[in-house]
């Protein structure tokens, strides 16, 4: 794959995971010089339109991530050209993407967690969880985007 200038965090609604990886490796790529387009959606539109969980940005601006301007919206057909990376909170993500994307471009599609060494596959959901749910979704988000971050800015094959 060639060097990566943009990705696409996407989990189901795109009001707690993905943002919240966008905001995470939004962080990093400034921390790293990275120039890279950071975006996320969803693969629905219920949310549509809406702010980030209010939980998510509480849980994120402690630690000093930006949720301004953030407002969700679903994968559209485009994406899958547009995107050089395309990261899925779970399985369940991965399988939708996987069902919509062209062939060309299976190749995108991969785990969000799977840069990381936390043993974790799948960014579990916090929505009808507690607030240390949110707290272990940044946590382990920022283990893998780290490490994502580094191979980006070490031109790594990924």
């Amino acid at each position: 794959m060639k060097s990566i200038k943009s990705v696409l965090f996407v989990c189901m609604g795109n009001i707690c995971r993905s943002p919240t990886a966008e905001a995470v490796f939004k962080q990093k790529a400034q921390q790293y010089k990275l120039d890279i387009f950071i975006d996320s959606a969803g693969t629905i539109a219920y949310h549509q339109g809406n702010a980030p969980d209010p939980r998510s940005v509480k849980a994120g601006e402690a630690r000093g991530l930006s949720f301004a301007g953030f407002s969700a919206r679903q994968v559209v057909d485009a994406d899958f050209s547009t995107f050089d990376l395309i990261l899925a909170a779970d399985y369940s993500n991965l399988n939708d993407l996987t069902a919509r994307c062209p062939a060309e471009h299976q190749h995108k599609l991969k785990m969000i967690l799977a840069f990381g060494n936390t043993g974790t596959e799948e960014v579990p959901d916090p929505y009808y969880g507690g607030e240390r749910g949110f707290e272990t979704v940044i946590d382990l988000l920022e283990n893998s985007l780290t490490a994502l971050a580094q191979k980006c800015h070490q031109n790594d094959v990924i």
